[in-house]
């Protein structure tokens, strides 16, 4: 029994110091290759199974001859392990350099694809993650793509519609310093419009950019949908007359939602608005609320005669602005995106859809928890 500890003892000790001067190697090398890392990894295993070995022949106090056996077999035995695992690792590197490769042209703008060849499964895990990755940086760049465009266009629809006014102001200015205006009333009022136009693109180019930057600051309070709908409908209320538009709202319940009474009463009011510019005189523009389970909708309805299929997808985009029967003579196609800005800042969602006669925005808001 004694015997055998010992032998356990110095097979332990050879084997130890083997692989401590290995972790000292490999601790060194850390910033080197994998090739690098599993040659020391190879090395130091059959160096500790070697070492472990010669250094138990040693402890029995074998014969010169059978030493020199015991050696050259354990000898032999090391060359050929780590020659195997040194042509192992090479194929794992080789593996892993192939990925690299594939790596570097995804990194370089393009997608990723997975090597052919087959991999460790650690190799495999990582293209798999990478090849999601890839998708999602593509998508991510078409966004990019398609948010450019629409920032063109917008800049291109604002400094028109912006021109338009101001050639405006300064006709009617340069007729009243001259004298030349024969209603200077007339012309004041008029004045008065452009700039309160004006002033309205500047508000909303203002909102929608504090949207995109991340910068709405909300004070979100408990309060019912029934008073949001009431205070919406009775501020749009002269517009709808001027248009001989009828307004419907009783189908909304005092449901409980936590907002932001200013920006969701704009809210309501783009809605509004935008329906009653489009539905034609002696139309209906209805708002109704439904409760879901974790949710409240409302809804705004016109008799605008619908929107094309095509376009359903761009409605809430910045600056889209559809065709002309549904452009408003002042509008710059940023009222339905400041919409859906402000609903997803409340967690919530904004969609439109189709009806018969015309189409129904729904707002999709949260229930806030019991108090």
């Amino acid at each position: 029994m004694n015997d055998l500890l010992l032998i356990a003892l110095f097979a332990l000790g050879g084997a130890g110091c083997a692989g401590l001067l290995g972790a000292l190697v490999l601790r060194l090398v850390r910033r080197r290759s994998v090739a690098v890392s599993l040659a020391v990894i190879a090395a130091v295993t059959v160096t500790a199974m070697l070492a472990g070995t010669l250094a138990v022949a040693r402890a029995m106090f074998l014969s010169p001859h059978d030493l020199g056996v015991v050696t050259l077999v354990v000898a032999m035995a090391a060359v050929v392990s780590l020659a195997t695992a040194l042509l192992l690792g090479r194929w794992v590197v080789a593996r892993s350099r192939e990925l690299s490769l594939a790596a570097r042209d995804f990194g370089e703008g393009g997608s990723f694809a997975a090597p052919p060849s087959p991999a460790t499964a650690e190799l495999s895990a990582l293209s798999r993650e990478l090849v999601a990755t890839s998708a999602k940086l593509a998508a991510s760049r078409e966004r990019e793509r398609t948010l450019e465009a629409s920032r063109r266009e917008l800049v291109a629809w604002i400094s028109h519609d912006l021109r338009t006014p101001l050639a405006g102001l300064r006709a009617m200015s340069e007729a009243l310093e001259d004298g030349m205006a024969a209603d200077p009333a007339r012309y004041h009022r008029q004045i008065r419009t452009e700039v309160d136009r004006l002033n309205s693109m500047v508000g909303d180019l203002f909102e929608l950019s504090r949207i995109h930057a991340g910068a709405l600051a909300l004070s979100p309070s408990r309060m019912s949908v029934y008073d949001l709908v009431g205070d919406a409908l009775s501020g749009v209320d002269p517009l709808a007359r001027e248009h001989g538009v009828r307004l419907v709202g009783e189908s909304v319940e005092r449901i409980p939602v936590e907002v932001d009474g200013k920006e969701m009463s704009r809210v309501l009011a783009n809605l509004l608005v935008n329906a009653i510019r489009h539905t034609p005189a002696d139309g209906t523009v209805a708002i109704a609320t439904e409760l879901r389970p974790d949710a409240v909708v409302l809804s705004v309805t016109d008799s605008c005669g619908g929107i094309p299929v095509e376009d359903l997808p761009r409605v809430f985009d910045t600056g889209w602005r559809g065709t002309p029967a549904r452009t408003p003579p002042a509008g710059a196609g940023l009222g339905l995106a400041i919409v859906r800005g402000i609903v997803e800042a409340h967690a919530g969602t904004a969609r439109v859809r189709n009806v018969r006669g015309g189409c129904r925005f729904e707002v999709t808001l949260p229930i806030p928890a019991p108090a």
